[in-house]
C-alpha cells in the first residue's frame, strides 16, 4: 500500500507558544510523511530549521507561506479531502473508514478562534478527543490513522544521517 498524499494547513496563530508549536507541527508533519505545511506567516528561522532537518535527515518537506483560504481553494481544485481537526468534531474513529477512501488530504489544524467558515468549508470536522489537547498530537494521530501505520515505514532519501533501529543503544549511519 502506498502512502496517501497529505498536506497540512495551520489556521490562525497562538502568539504565545506559537513558535515551538509551529516547529513541532512542521516536524511531525514531515516525519509522518506529509509533503508540505501552509502557514500564514513563515519566519526565516522556521524555514531554516526545516531546511536543515531536510538536508540532514532527508526528504523534501516544504513550508509554504499562504493564506488558509487559498490552501482550501487549491485543495478543493486538486480533489483533496479537507479534514479540519477540532475537539468539537465527530470522533475520528467514526469517520476513519470513510476518510481512508480518499487518496489525498489537506489537514487543517487550528489555533484559538477558528473562523466558522473553516467548519463550513471542510469536508470533515474531526475530533481525536473531545477534551482539551495538543493540536500536534491530534495531527499525529490523524495522519497515523489515515495511513494505517504505513507512514512509520517511510524511507527518506538523500540523507546525511539515518538512525539505524537498535534494541539497545544508539546507532546512526552517516552517509559519506
Amino acid at each position: 500500500m502506498g502512502l496517501k498524499s497529505v498536506r497540512v494547513v495551520r489556521v490562525g496563530h497562538r502568539y504565545v507558544r506559537d513558535y515551538r508549536t509551529l516547529t513541532h507541527l512542521c516536524l511531525v508533519s514531515r516525519a509522518l510523511g506529509a509533503e508540505a505545511i501552509y502557514l500564514e506567516e513563515v519566519e526565516k528561522e522556521l524555514q531554516e530549521t526545516v531546511g536543515e532537518v531536510n538536508r540532514t535527515w532527508g526528504g523534501d518537506f516544504a513550508v509554504v507561506e499562504g493564506k488558509w483560504r487559498r490552501a482550501f481553494q487549491d485543495a478543493k481544485a486538486d480533489g483533496r479531502a479537507i479534514v479540519h481537526l477540532t475537539m468539537y468534531g465527530t470522533p475520528l474513529q467514526d469517520d476513519v473508514a470513510d476518510l481512508r477512501k480518499h487518496d489525498s488530504f489537506l489537514i487543517a489544524v487550528g489555533g484559538p478562534k477558528v473562523p466558522g467558515e473553516v467548519y463550513r468549508l471542510a469536508d470533515y470536522n474531526v475530533a481525536v478527543t473531545s477534551q482539551p489537547h495538543s493540536e500536534v498530537a491530534a495531527l499525529a494521530i490523524t495522519i497515523h490513522e489515515l495511513q494505517e501505520g504505513e507512514e512509520l515505514k517511510k524511507v527518506f532519501g538523500d540523507y546525511k544521517l539515518r538512525i539505524v533501529p537498535s534494541a539497545k543503544g544508539k546507532r546512526v549511519e552517516q552517509k559519506t
